[in-house]
């Protein structure tokens, strides 16, 4: 009966946790995640067996590891045993370690495990519990990262590259954790939130592992040493893990806060999974095993910690504010469907705007028009740090904002046919947010240039059109982004009352790798699709590419872009080839002589022409095509109207290398002054501060 009291307890105290944080609904639902009928084993996750008997094995090894895991581990040997066959079974790119400590375990681990080829044991005389254990791991750790591993876990394909990744890509990561799952597939951790009274709760428990909301890569206040990656060097200058904690609980937490104070940030990393098996090492109960301690370290880590921890969200503070409680605010992005930057160079800005939102301390969420994003781009995305809202999960955005609309500091509506839809509900459902029009480019310019070129009244009729719509929504925009000065120039004299900022492509610089000896060939970057670069590919295959053939034989233009086979057959030409999306531009663009811009309409500015200077590579292009782009020619461009013009300067670049080199560098100066992520930068600084 008492037991049964104490029990009742609990569960009310986790159930009126649960209300505050969740709400009515959302405990309910959470009641029916974890009382619903499930498998123990989710087939996909392909746990390896614990009843195997066991044989020798071995274990990568290296003798100057990146990274040494360090397990800890006291008994529970089938467990350890399969957290290592896991190792040995998916491996890491990176060279590392493997250092179990035995922590007087009293049953066979020490003399099994000493079989295993590879494997550093070491033992400890007496039971130090895992803050010993692992400190005594990290003291002979020879990696530059130590990776703390539970014995009762099991890692996955890329565990270890996807944290290192982490480091790699943010340079304000202090610790990076895995995203920890059950074995029948629910999400354990997303990582973990702070409360000010000292209190400590997982995200995500039992929820789906693969909702786009824990894919995505994000700052926590602490991570779980289940699966735990920091640098040897960053552990020993905090002291490791503080032996006040002993033997366990609350030392993750204790660790995630003093990297924190160093300047440094935590980061939960949902590329890498490891499978746990939670309450194997540990047990549940509160009042018995090592779970005895947590309470009572809960007090000593307020006693540590009172000044920060009157910065995190007050108890009780509802779960979906308490994720974003370290960030500046929610961003909600829209567009017509998902960016992939391999595809276009709209998609390369929209993900470098992601991007810098995210460096900005912005919580972000994307969501495409279209309502599909394949898992591929859910996880590019998340790795920015931004959430995909697509189908199944979010079913239209005129819902979403209902629930959602009070949490928006700004909305960014992008293209003027997406913009129209929702300009009007954000400003009902979200008054509070600045409604923020990004262009991308004028349509009605691009529209009315094709219908000067075509002689199309129809396209006329649309252009006009598109023209009404565009500026409809800049003068009920907060602000507009366009791409170039031109348009920004245009849009000045046509609303002079609208508040209009520059935020243009979006580069990083790659430099010029080779030299101009040796190069040959010319190279066009864009899909068929966009009708700009559709009409310029029947240039080049009508006019362009025979005379350059006749002035330089067996000269080649290598078409990179998504291409219909039909026209690929119609424009079949000895010389045109075409290879489609390519997964890198860089090694067509180390060995080509220049690159092609045969654009006669379009508007903003081109990315294919950024491209190519990001990597040092002149460009030969029409007077459209380098509108607004600061370009002058035969400084930084050689421009090109007609296909006669295009030969004479293919010919130049050919025969004068100091042109060639000139060329390359002021064009690698140009990106630098003007399409560079510091110039972007600033202008949403400017809008969103």
């Amino acid at each position: 009966m008492h037991w049964r009291l104490k029990r009742l307890g609990y569960l009310w105290q986790r159930t009126r946790g649960s209300l505050a944080l969740r709400g009515w609904r959302g405990t309910l639902a959470r009641m029916r995640q974890e009382f619903q009928s499930r498998p123990e084993q989710d087939e996909a996750l392909a746990l390896l067996p614990l009843d195997e008997p066991f044989a020798p094995f071995a274990l990568p090894a290296s003798e100057q590891p990146q990274v040494s895991v360090i397990i800890p581990v006291h008994g529970k040997l089938a467990y350890t045993l399969a957290c290592l066959r896991s190792l040995a079974r998916h491996g890491a790119h990176a060279p590392f370690e493997v250092i179990v400590v035995d922590d007087a375990s009293p049953d066979a681990s020490a003399a099994t495990l000493a079989q295993v080829n590879g494997l550093r044991l070491l033992r400890n005389s007496a039971n130090l519990g895992f803050i010993g254990s692992c400190n005594a791991g990290a003291q002979a750790a020879r990696g530059e990262f130590l990776l703390f591993l539970n014995n009762d876990t099991q890692v996955t394909s890329d565990w270890l590259d996807a944290l290192l990744r982490c480091f790699a890509e943010r340079v304000d990561c202090g610790i990076a954790g895995s995203r920890l799952v059950y074995p029948d597939g629910r999400l354990q951790e997303a990582g973990g939130l702070v409360f000010a009274d000292g209190s400590c709760w997982t995200i995500g428990r039992f929820e789906p592992r693969d909702l786009p909301l824990y894919r995505c890569r994000r700052e926590v206040d602490y991570v779980s040493g289940a699966s735990l990656l920091i640098r040897r060097a960053v552990f020993g200058r905090v002291g490791g893990f503080d032996a006040r904690y002993a033997p366990a609980y609350y030392e993750d937490a204790d660790l995630a806060f003093a990297v924190r104070r160093l300047g440094l940030r935590v980061y939960y990393e949902p590329a890498s999974t490891a499978i746990h098996c939670e309450g194997i090492s540990a047990g549940t109960d509160l009042d018995r095993g090592m779970k005895r301690h947590q309470r009572p370290n809960q007090a000593k880590f307020v006693d540590k910690w009172t000044t920060e921890l009157a910065a995190q969200p007050p108890a009780g503070t509802p779960l979906e504010r308490a994720i974003h409680w370290s960030r500046r605010g929610r961003v909600l992005v829209v567009d017509a469907m998902t960016p992939e930057p391999a595809r276009d160079s709209g998609s390369l800005r929209l993900c470098a705007i992601l991007r810098l939102l995210d460096e900005q301390g912005w919580s972000t969420a994307f969501l495409p028009d279209d309502g599909r994003a394949s898992a591929a781009e859910i996880d590019a995305l998340g790795a920015l740090g931004c959430e995909v809202l697509c189908k199944p999960w979010v079913a239209d955005l005129p819902r979403w904002l209902r629930e959602h609309g009070s949490e928006l500091h700004a909305v960014i509506l992008c293209r003027h046919t997406v913009a129209g839809q929702y300009a009007a509900l954000v400003r009902q459902h979200a008054p509070q947010a600045k409604l923020l029009f990004d262009t991308v480019d004028l349509h009605f310019l691009r529209e009315r240039r094709a219908a000067e070129l075509g002689g199309s009244a129809t396209m006329a009729r649309q252009a006009e059109a598109a023209r009404r719509s565009e500026l409809t929504l800049i003068e009920q925009a907060d602000v507009s982004f366009v791409v170039s000065p031109h348009e920004r120039s245009l849009l000045a004299r046509l609303l002079p009352q609208a508040r209009v900022e520059l935020l243009s492509n979006i580069h990083e610089v790659h430099g010029c790798r080779q030299p101009h000896a040796g190069r040959r060939d010319l190279v066009f970057i864009g899909g068929y699709g966009h009708p700009p670069n559709g009409d310029a590919v029947h240039w080049i295959a009508d006019e362009i590419l025979p005379r350059l053939r006749e002035a330089l034989p067996g000269i080649r233009v290598h078409v990179l872009g998504d291409m219909p086979d039909a026209v690929r057959h119609e424009l079949a030409r000895p010389g045109l080839e075409f290879h489609g999306r390519v997964a890198e531009l860089a090694p067509w663009l180390d060995r080509c002589l220049a690159t092609l811009a045969p654009l006669r309409f379009g508007a903003g500015v081109k990315g294919k022409i950024n491209m190519s200077m990001s990597h040092g590579v002149p460009v030969i292009a029409t007077t459209i095509a380098v509108e607004g782009m600061q370009l002058a020619d035969d400084v930084n461009v050689l421009v090109a109207d007609d296909a006669a013009a295009f030969v004479a300067a293919a010919l130049r670049l050919q025969a004068d290398e100091a042109l060639w080199e000139r060329l390359s560098a002021n064009g690698l100066d140009n990106v630098q002054q003007h399409f560079s992520a510091k110039a972007a930068a600033a202008a949403l600084r400017r809008v969103l501060d």
